[in-house]
């Protein structure tokens, strides 16, 4: 691929937790993702501003990270009846880049220096 026009700029990292694996799923077959609207400037400034960022995927309650991707464009206006639910904002491309299990304990001496140093989950 062409360098990114972006290429100077920081990259980075948010943790996406989804309430079921089902939604997981339909990410990695279809290549996109929805979040809720209170997420959805968060991540439509860091996509603009960043050269890359990197979403990680986690289910609740699962202990583990389902595996990351990059995210691919910017947040639409358009929905998707996949997720069936009304509180998921508009729809936009995630590039997956590994699928699997990783348990959280795996990444403990990863902390979070924006969360009081909390370890990263």
């Amino acid at each position: 691929k062409s360098p990114s026009p972006r290429q100077n700029m920081p990259v980075r990292y948010f943790i996406m937790k989804s309430s079921n694996l089902q939604n997981i799923g339909i990410s990695q077959q279809k290549g996109i993702w929805s979040t809720t609207p209170s997420n959805e400037r968060k991540l439509n400034g860091a996509f603009w501003e960043s050269s890359v960022v990197y979403l990680i995927f986690s289910v609740q309650g699962s202990g583990c990270f389902q595996g990351f991707a990059r995210m691919g464009s910017a947040i639409g206006c358009e929905k998707s009846q996949d997720w069936g639910s009304a509180g998921f904002g508009g729809v936009f491309k995630v590039d997956w880049i590994r699928k699997e299990s990783i348990p959280f304990q795996f990444a403990h001496h990863l902390l979070n220096p924006w969360n009081d140093s909390k370890k990263v989950q």
